[in-house]
């Protein structure tokens, strides 16, 4: 496969050269849509001349899958006339995903070059809030009737089924506009031509509100393994349909999204090399100003216990130890839940079985690791008995038994804390791993220190 890519980078690389526009256009008309698409990332300088040099309709399937950036640069480089060919094209979903991301100055003068009736649908697919379903639809399907035969549902396909997103699926609507119910294709070519629709239909059709956010309609899809699925409005009236390669690039950038408020910055809205410095600076301050501030705490917290570290010194030597553990099992559970509830296997009623199985995950991993702690200290008091001294055995118990708390308390905070978000509304994904493990730094050493008086008080306290 990498030979033959290699082998079309190469013959394009020969015809450019030639600057013979027939010679470029039949060998761009005959490669495959993902070929073409990989001409114009190695070809950055070609790509709006492999674009215009297209049949139309080519050109706007390679224009959908590239990256944002790509497509900007070519509708730059593009004569109006070529651009206004291409925008009408396009899908009226893909084209408004394109739209929304330019200023609203280029946006105006875009629609301009529209056709009135797809300027009237791009306009109108504008007006829906971002992120909602309404922004991904296309009014491009088959609608039929419940009064139609079989053979008339035939007829209707041919004569409107050409610039449909996709016929896998037809619609039975009312005189009214409305819903009543979805048939695939496979039960209307099984049917008898004089067979009507509403014979073929079952009522359990599953449709999207116009309002309704692109991440619950991709849970939507993935639970009723659907390709398509229609959009409505408040009253039932069919307005547009959804297909499944939107979702897949909803579910993309959902995860990228997700991912890199994980990681404790702002989501890029625009890919990490073609984002300005200060805008990628903007992103990230925020956030790190927040965490900053959090781990100054943890120095606050040191200072308070300030007189016990200056009379037991030793106590000084496992405190990077503790927090990191807390932070660590921190971390792990909000990630864990964090993607469990991305992909619907854990909803807010779930809460107390999540807090179930995180007191018992977190007993046992803090055991685990309480006991190594302990192991440590008795391993180094046997090869340097002077370093922890005669009273060895209670720092070790001071350090297994914080390791168990410090544990349990990260596991706890880092599951609990994305559920209590998505209860107030906010996006789990906010919780992030740097985020809980700086809270559990600064109750790490509470708990620490608690530990340490327990055992150690009157000893070395």
């Amino acid at each position: 496969m990498e030979l033959e890519q290699e082998d079309i980078l190469e013959q394009f690389k020969q015809l450019i050269t030639t600057e013979d526009k027939i010679a470029i256009r039949d060998f761009l008309n005959v490669q495959n849509i993902s070929d073409v698409a990989e001409l114009i990332y190695a070809y950055p300088d070609d790509e709006a001349t492999i674009i215009a040099n297209m049949a139309i309709h080519r050109a706007s399937k390679v224009f959908k899958i590239l990256d944002f950036t790509t497509q900007k640069q070519i509708i730059a480089e593009l004569p109006s006339n070529k651009t206004a060919e291409l925008l009408n094209d396009l899908p009226a979903d893909d084209r408004t995903d394109f739209l929304e991301e330019l200023p609203k100055t280029v946006i105006r003068d875009l629609i301009k070059l529209l056709d009135p009736n797809e300027r009237k649908i791009t306009l109108s697919l504008l007006g829906y809030p971002e992120d909602s379903v309404g922004r991904l639809m296309t009014p491009d399907y088959v609608f039929i009737y419940a009064e139609n035969t079989v053979e008339e549902v035939f007829e209707t396909i041919r004569k409107y089924a050409k610039n449909s997103e996709t016929i896998d699926v037809l619609y039975v609507i009312n005189e009214y506009g409305e819903l009543l119910d979805d048939i695939r294709i496979r039960d209307v070519i099984l049917a008898s031509p004089r067979k009507k629709v509403e014979e073929l239909i079952d009522g359990r059709v599953v449709a999207l509100n116009v309002n309704d956010d692109q991440e619950y309609a991709s849970q939507v899809f993935k639970m009723n393994n659907r390709v398509a699925l229609p959009v409505t409005d408040d009253n039932n009236k069919l307005l547009g349909i959804v297909t499944i390669d939107d979702m897949l690039w909803v579910a993309n950038e959902e995860f990228s999204e997700d991912m890199q408020k994980m990681g404790g910055t702002e989501a890029l809205d625009e890919p990490y090399l073609d984002m300005p410095i200060l805008k990628l600076f903007r992103k990230r301050v925020g956030w790190l100003i927040v965490l900053f501030i959090g781990e100054m705490l943890t120095a606050t917290a040191m200072g308070f216990f300030e007189d016990e570290i200056a009379k037991a010194v030793v106590l000084a030597l496992f405190i990077p130890l503790i927090i990191s553990s807390g932070g660590n099992s921190g971390s792990q559970a909000s990630t864990l839940i964090i993607q469990a509830m991305a992909v619907g296997e854990i909803t807010i009623s779930d809460w107390w079985r999540v807090l179930r199985r995180e007191i018992i995950s977190g007993l046992l991993l803090g055991t685990v690791l309480g006991i190594i702690g302990f192991i440590r200290v008795a391993a180094w008091h046997a090869i340097i008995p002077t370093v922890y001294g005669d009273h060895w055995i209670m720092i070790g118990f001071t350090v297994g038994f914080s390791l168990i708390g410090v544990v349990l308390w990260g596991t706890l905070s880092g599951s609990m804390l994305p559920i209590i978000l998505k209860r107030l509304g906010a996006d789990p994904a906010v919780s992030s791993a740097p985020f809980v493990a700086t809270l559990v730094d600064v109750t790490g050493l509470i708990i620490y220190f608690s530990f340490a008086y327990l055992f150690l008080q009157g000893l070395l306290l």
